[in-house]
């Protein structure tokens, strides 16, 4: 180097710069994790314990750091516009399904969830499935957006001791820690560990949070060992995902949590215990209901749970059900999500709008939880009383005269491809 600049003569190439790589750069950076966790050098540690190299060809890693380097990020300007660059190719991953869809919630719908959930300055912030981070990313833009009115004390509690997370898979976590490092968290407190391995009947008070966002992975076949640590035994991943959450949520806390929608109305005992629990001990007061094809290749539909731990006070005054009524709001759509039509903040204005006083309207209602009970398995099915669930059937008259129109027309191409032969 000389004067910053690279020297393209003296440079390393071919064999020799993939062996300094492998060698010498990557256990060196390794060696970083031995410093204060609190300091980006151990986070760097971290990420570089997890990759390996996998470009077999020296000469390509050359071509890739001589682009490299021709590239700035000194500038807040240049480093927003490589976070934005990083989120970008995250969401590629996710709209690519398999692996990166385990990472990926869209943006528009995490926007919306911390929006309603409403994070403060001195709060803590967690989410114990934080794939890419996507949700403590989103929490410190809401909680940044004027910069200039932040006091130095507010810069440093929101640095070390606001957003904490974790993970279970290498690359996620990888992911979410550079994720959260490009958007301005300079040490994320992001554990690689797997969450559900706690036992949760041990959480202490100092092991709480005041808020929990999360999008949970879905599906079956969580081990006996596992459920062990859960009052209510159940293989479905996001259902001890809840119970986790209910329990770690401080008193006070508040919550925004995707699940299935299946999670409403499941017969099973654990989906019957799990929503008898959430009822008796938070405030559910809003359930957010979405569209199919939300998530992209995911093929379930999904809805959001918006609950509160109450006081204990509250709790007292209660007398039973901690949630005394659920507001529900279905968001409908006139056109079908997809890879070309994704979800955006304008369709979820109305919902943001209307969930700050509970309105009715004809894609809202609410539902009074006295009348729910272990009878009804507490059924919390989405059934929107301003429309009609029956299906209009067709006329078998119009049906059949619809049949001859097309069969005519058939017959009429047909007669112009023989008239062609």
């Amino acid at each position: 180097m000389k004067d910053g600049k690279l020297d393209h003569h003296k440079a390393l190439g071919g064999d020799d710069l993939k062996d300094f790589v492998n060698l010498k750069l990557f256990p060196y950076l390794k060696q970083f994790r031995a410093e204060d966790p609190h300091i980006i050098e151990y986070k760097i540690g971290e990420i570089f314990s997890e990759l390996k190299n996998r470009l077999a060809s020296g000469y390509k890693l050359r071509d890739i750091l001589n682009i490299v380097d021709d590239m700035h990020f000194r500038l807040y300007e240049e480093k927003h516009e490589l976070s934005h660059l990083y989120e970008a190719k995250i969401a590629k991953m996710g709209n690519a399904g398999r692996n990166g869809g385990e990472y990926y919630t869209p943006r528009p719908l995490i926007k919306t969830i911390v929006k309603v959930v409403d994070p403060k300055i001195g709060e803590t912030i967690y989410d114990g499935a934080c794939g890419s981070a996507g949700f403590l990313v989103e929490s410190f833009n809401y909680l940044t957006q004027d910069k200039s009115k932040l006091s130095s004390s507010q810069i440093s509690k929101l640095q070390n001791s606001t957003f904490y997370g974790k993970e279970i898979k290498s690359l996620a976590y990888i992911i979410g820690i550079m994720n959260m490092i490009l958007h301005g968290v300079e040490a994320p407190n992001i554990r690689h560990m797997n969450t559900l391995s706690e036992n949760i009947n041990d959480f202490q008070e100092k092991d709480r949070y005041d808020v929990i966002l999360a999008n949970p992975p879905f599906g079956a076949g969580i081990g006996r060992e596992i459920q062990q640590n859960f009052p209510i035994k159940t293989g479905e991943t996001a259902f001890l995902f809840l119970q986790y959450f209910i329990k770690i949520l401080k008193v006070g806390g508040r919550a925004g949590i995707v699940i299935k929608n299946t999670f409403l109305s499941n017969t099973d005992n654990a989906s019957t215990s799990l929503r008898k629990l959430l009822l008796e001990n938070c405030n559910l007061h809003t359930v957010l209901d979405l569209p199919g094809g939300t998530f992209q290749g995911a093929g379930v539909k999904t809805v959001v749970l918006f609950f509160e731990k109450p006081s204990y006070a509250e709790a007292s005054a209660g007398r039973g059900a901690a949630t005394k009524k659920v507001w529900f709001y279905q968001l409908n759509l006139d056109r079908n999500l997809g890879k070309g039509n994704p979800l955006n903040e304008n369709d979820l204005a109305e919902f943001v709008e209307l969930q700050k006083t509970k309105a009715d309207s004809k894609s809202s209602w609410s539902i009074d939880t006295l009348a729910l009970s272990l009878s009804n398995g507490f059924d919390l099915s989405v059934k929107n009383p301003t429309k009609s669930n029956e299906v209009v059937l067709r006329d078998t008259k119009e049906i059949l005269e619809e049949m001859k129109k097309l069969d005519d027309e058939s017959g009429k191409i047909l007669e112009g491809i023989l008239k062609l032969i």
